[in-house]
């Protein structure tokens, strides 16, 4: 477990989740992970909602606005990557390959952000944090342990990622393909792996991983709850065990317990 009040610059700090009935959204991830949530208000009829785990924050959702859904974007989970300087690190974007979809702006006093999509298609936000710098726990059952890259091209995407957020890159090979893990110092930042074949035309995308104690348990619960397990839980040999579902609205996470609970996986 890790309980932190700030993120460094080139780690993942936050998530929140982009969904069209939040108030499912609710039950469904409060019954699934024992959340808490507090509604803040954004705007006219509009609320983030603040998740906590043990009264400390650790991820956030809103309801998607009407442009977001007519454009065919499908409820997901955004995550963000802590940055010294939002408008720096968006301003490198597009001379790397990548994309500026959101130029850098005020969360009113939380922080700066931008969200960017990466050579291969792949979006992720960029977060300098001022009064909110993310999650307040990382790693234990109920928060975020994990961010994964499933992406096409791994040679180009892993160099966009090393020139904007200085992460260096460490592969190592597999049964079907080749993972990289990309470190930021002598710590774990995220990892990276080819979209197989057999997934169809899947999207480049960042996918969540949260701890929870029982993968298989937790899974079955999701279900009861109305989500749907997309890859059923196996073992990662060595690593761990996970699962992939999907939420009712449509979004997809991964659960994932250590095979040692006591070492951090990263943050």
């Amino acid at each position: 477990m890790t309980v932190t009040a700030t993120h460094a610059p080139g780690t993942f700090c936050w998530a929140d989740l982009g969904t069209t009935d939040t108030a499912a959204a609710k039950r469904f991830y409060t019954g699934l992970f024992g959340w808490s949530f507090e509604d803040q208000p954004m705007g006219k009829d509009q609320y983030y909602t603040m998740l906590e785990l043990r009264g400390k924050p650790v991820a956030a959702l809103y309801l998607q606005q009407e442009d977001e859904r007519s454009s065919g974007i499908p409820p997901h989970w955004l995550c963000y990557i802590a940055v010294e300087s939002a408008d720096q690190a968006a301003a490198r974007v597009t001379g790397l390959g990548g994309t500026v979809l959101a130029p850098p702006f005020d969360v009113f006093d939380a922080g700066r952000m931008s969200i960017i999509r990466d050579p291969e298609g792949a979006v992720v936000a960029l977060w300098e944090a001022r009064s909110h710098p993310g999650a307040g726990v990382l790693g234990e059952p109920g928060a975020m342990c994990w961010h994964e890259l499933l992406t096409r091209d791994t040679a180009r995407a892993g160099e966009f990622y090393a020139s904007l957020l200085g992460w260096s890159r460490e592969s190592t090979p597999m049964e079907k393909f080749t993972y990289t893990m990309f470190k930021r110092g002598e710590q774990m930042a995220g990892g990276m792996m080819p979209i197989l074949p057999e997934w169809g035309d899947l999207p480049p995308n960042w996918g969540l991983y949260f701890a929870v104690a029982d993968v298989d348990e937790t899974a079955a619960r999701a279900e009861e709850l109305g989500g749907k397990i997309l890859s059923p839980a196996a073992d990662i040999p060595g690593i761990g065990r996970f699962a992939v579902i999907q939420d009712p609205q449509g979004a997809t996470f991964s659960l994932f317990r250590p095979l040692h609970p006591d070492r951090p996986v990263a943050g």
